[in-house]
């Protein structure tokens, strides 16, 4: 078997070379000579799989390392019985830590605030299922779901009214709800002065052309932008604008890519009828070094939260590298898009908050039980 993969999926080699002969390509510049003697095809967002990649090849298993699957021409590769799968879950813990992580940076307590999360599937269904558990006020928009599935279900125009909104939905063009352009002009000015905007789901949901010119106009607006339209080659204006800015890798934790390989891996075992012979258990050792500290037990549980987020994941970083990419391009040192997709592929490894430990000596059981929630490991 011939597998063609991006190269940026982690642990690739050591999972899919015990199927085949395994080819690592860069994911966004793939081209129908690259695959067309491939048996399977892995990727990841970047990459555009439509008939026009696939047709006149033999793939017939497409494996995409992400819980989206907007970039898969899903009708296409039914049609011609060509097989794939997504990694549903795979990376969401990922992307609420990335939350959390903006959250603490901008120093805006969660806990007492109204919370709106747009899109409750995989992302931000755990995201309000944490918030929840934290005791914050959690308003939610997702007309895909009854209120059975989510009590907290209510109107668009509702969560806009939420003191911060964080927004996870697919990028989906057509059908009952379609999600291109949900916030634009009308929605985004309804956002209370004040107000925070996080977007880690698909980029094209807010309209960035409408985003810059209402933030050119209301500088109260607090948004942060992991996702953009288009990308690579975002809006310079609009970065200058928001207080953070990150490359799309609000999903790039390490733990987040390694389970999204496994579950491609496991799907395309299971489309060839042979039982998986890796696992993460065995090629991922336990992190070393894993203790955090804490150096003032006295202060609230958010401020221990914000200490905890900060030792973990510098996600002013990843701001930082975005900008000086940006400042080198309008520099004409360099590609702002080839610079976009290096800092993605040259991400460094951030683990999730649940390979970290912290030992504490005064610090309240129902305080420890909220911080569990986050994920750390509270002894």
């Amino acid at each position: 078997m011939k597998i063609v993969a991006d190269e940026n999926i982690p642990l690739v080699n050591e999972f899919f070379s015990r199927l085949g002969e395994v080819t690592r390509l860069p994911g966004r510049n793939m081209t129908p000579a690259d695959i067309r003697d491939a048996d399977a095809l892995i990727v990841r967002s970047v990459t555009r799989v439509n008939e026009a990649l696939l047709a006149g090849s033999k793939v017939k298993f497409v494996g995409t390392c992400t819980i989206g699957v907007d970039h898969l021409e899903q009708a296409y590769l039914d049609s011609n019985n060509i097989g794939w799968s997504s990694a549903p879950g795979c990376n969401a813990n990922s992307v609420v830590e990335y939350v959390y992580a903006a959250l603490a940076h901008l120093d805006i307590n969660w806990l007492p605030v109204k919370f709106g999360i747009i899109g409750c599937g995989n992302v931000g269904g755990l995201l309000y299922q944490r918030l929840k558990a934290q005791g914050v006020n959690v308003r939610c928009y997702d007309p895909n779901l009854t209120a059975a599935q989510n009590p907290d279900l209510t109107s668009l125009e509702d969560v806009l009214s939420c003191d911060v909104i964080s927004m996870h939905t697919p990028l989906v063009m057509d059908g009952l709800h379609p999600s291109f352009h949900l916030l634009s002009h009308t929605e985004l000015n309804q956002l209370k002065p004040g107000a925070v905007l996080i977007n880690a789901g698909r980029g094209a949901v807010i309209d960035n052309q409408a985003l810059l010119e209402v933030l050119s106009a209301r500088t109260d607006l607090r948004v942060v932008l992991d996702v953009w339209e288009p990308e690579p080659d975002i809006s310079l204006e609009l970065l200058d604008k928001v207080l953070l800015g990150s490359p799309h890798i609000a999903g790039y934790s390490y733990d987040g890519k390694l389970n999204g390989t496994e579950i491609v891996y496991q799907a395309l075992c299971k489309h060839i009828g042979t039982q998986p012979q890796a696992s993460l258990a065995e090629l991922v050792a336990p992190l070393a070094n894993n203790q955090l500290r804490v150096d003032d037990e006295t202060k609230s549980v958010f401020e221990i939260a914000q200490s905890l987020i900060q030792q973990v994941y510098d996600i002013v970083a990843d701001d930082a590298r975005l900008r000086d990419t940006a400042r080198k391009a309008l520099a004409g040192e360099i590609n702002f898009g080839e610079g976009f997709d290096h800092l993605r592929k040259h991400y460094p490894k951030r683990r999730e908050f649940h390979n970290y430990q912290v030992h504490f000596e005064s610090v309240s059981d129902s305080d420890k039980q909220w911080l569990q929630v986050l994920g750390f490991r509270c002894v």
